[in-house]
């Protein structure tokens, strides 16, 4: 097996939120001796675009697959389905057209509450589920 290197994508909106996501998928990466990139955006909106300006612009190798990480949480305004829908679609459409593998760890919670529990320590983290995703398409997609 290749070197597995990932690119993480995180929007800091959130940034106590994001930074327990990251936290997870940093443990995933470090249990399984994965390397990986961070880049920061502002927002979920951001991430889609954000991961196609780096797939372009390495090379193809460069990076095994790509982590989408943050969170949104639901407002008193219809703002909460835009955004929701708008991520995870152009993240499924990039995976798709592009070929590339992404783990999408974008919680999508109706309170800070639920963002706590799916961002804490421990095996409840979307983190290092969406980094457990995203390396078992790695693993399958090597072995064809």
């Amino acid at each position: 097996m290749a070197e597995v290197k990932l690119a993480i994508v995180i929007s800091d909106y959130y940034e106590d939120i994001s930074s327990g996501l990251l936290g997870g998928a940093k443990e995933y990466c470090k249990t399984n001796n994965l390397s990986y990139d961070v880049f920061k955006v502002p927002g979920a909106l951001e991430i889609g675009s954000a991961i196609k300006i780096i797939s372009n612009k390495v090379s193809e190798d460069e990076y095994s697959g790509y982590l989408a990480l943050g969170c949104v949480i639901r407002g008193e305004t219809s703002h909460f389905e835009i955004v929701i829908n708008g991520s995870s679609r152009a993240l499924t459409k990039l995976s798709l057209d592009s070929d590339i593998i992404i783990g999408n760890g974008i919680l999508t919670v109706e309170n800070e509450k639920q963002a706590i529990v799916r961002s804490d320590k421990g095996k409840d983290n979307k983190g290092y589920h969406a980094a457990y995703a995203c390396h078992s398409l790695i693993k399958l997609k090597e072995d064809f």
